[in-house]
């Protein structure tokens, strides 16, 4: 995998990548920047963003089977590092489960991985893919773009870290209803800017 850890300023790169691994980096972090904090879609992703304590991984894998060894290779990395260094990961996979339906399918492999790895109750896997679509929603309904990124990722979350963000403010079950009013609010040319194409 390509990996690189988010900085002030620009990344730091931990090798040079192909110019599509590139790319997905940059729509990735742009994605990051307007959408995910510049919208609030997720209140505690501003400042580890900042403090650069996030990796951005690129994986090369072009099969399922592939991508589960890069997920767990990821998962244990993450375990091993304090929060501190590296709150949290995401696993951009631009060469496999294009197909939302066969990524849907694959969060089963995810959470076989945590049980395999003994780290239920450390970590847990949030999912993220250009066509995600929640059960009983049409495809174009806001709701969806709370969870649509530039390309198919498996963003990897500390459990202590959620507890103690959540812990931190009254109803973070509203996040998601105020995230819905955001998005159906949002202006066409600022929807543009954000998610880089029309609604």
């Amino acid at each position: 995998m390509h990996s690189t850890r988010h900085g002030k300023g620009s990344p730091k790169e931990a090798r040079a990548g192909s110019p599509d691994q590139e790319d997905a980096l940059a729509r990735t972090r742009a994605w990051i920047e307007r959408a995910v904090i510049g919208l609030n879609l997720c209140p505690f992703a501003g400042r580890p963003w900042r403090e650069g304590r996030v990796d951005i991984l690129i994986s090369e894998a072009e099969t399922p089977d592939a991508l589960a060894e890069d997920l767990a290779q990821a998962l244990l990395g993450l375990a091993a590092i304090d929060a501190a260094d590296c709150e949290t990961r995401l696993i951009v996979h631009p060469r496999v489960l294009s197909d939302f339906l066969d990524y849907n399918d694959f969060l089963a492999v995810t959470d076989q991985l945590l049980d395999q790895l003994d780290l239920v109750g450390r970590f847990q896997i949030a999912s993220f893919h250009p066509d995600y679509q929640f059960a009983g929603t049409e495809p174009n309904d806001p709701e969806n773009w709370t969870n649509r990124s530039p390309y198919p990722m498996l963003h990897l979350l500390r459990e202590a870290s959620i507890t103690e963000a959540t812990d931190r403010i009254d109803h973070p079950e509203a996040i998601y209803e105020r995230n819905i009013r955001t998005l159906k609010d949002l202006k066409d040319d600022a929807w543009s800017f954000v998610f880089g194409e029309d609604r």
